[in-house]
């Protein structure tokens, strides 16, 4: 399992990086907002700061849970339940942990409700 940990470790990686970004352009827009008394809810030529703001407020959130299922596979991974699908308990195939290695169901189950 020694390539699930440098797979798991490149995933976070990536994850911390564009979090990183996604702060640092959501600080941007804050800033900017503040520099500027200009009523950018009625300006027709683009998207308004309170919507940049929510946007990338919504990414931050998802690289942030992203964030959260590579930790939990790091934990499966370390108690040995790694690779094993959490509904019927089969292995979940190596191709699959490869393309999304924070996998916690077999093709099979992950396409049930």
């Amino acid at each position: 399992m020694d390539g699930a940990r440098a797979l798991l470790d490149a995933e976070r990686a990536r994850v911390l990086e564009r979090l990183a970004a996604l702060t640092g352009d959501y600080d941007a827009v804050v800033a900017a907002s503040l520099d500027t008394n200009a009523d950018d809810e009625h300006d027709p030529e683009g998207a308004t700061i309170a919507f940049e703001r929510s946007q990338i407020g919504a990414l931050v959130a998802q690289a942030r849970e992203h964030l959260a299922e590579v930790d939990r596979a790091v934990a499966r991974l370390d108690d040995g339940t790694y690779g094993t699908c959490e509904r019927c308990g089969e292995p979940i195939p190596a191709a699959r942990l490869e393309a999304r290695p924070t996998a916690r169901r077999c093709v099979a189950c992950a396409s049930l409700p």
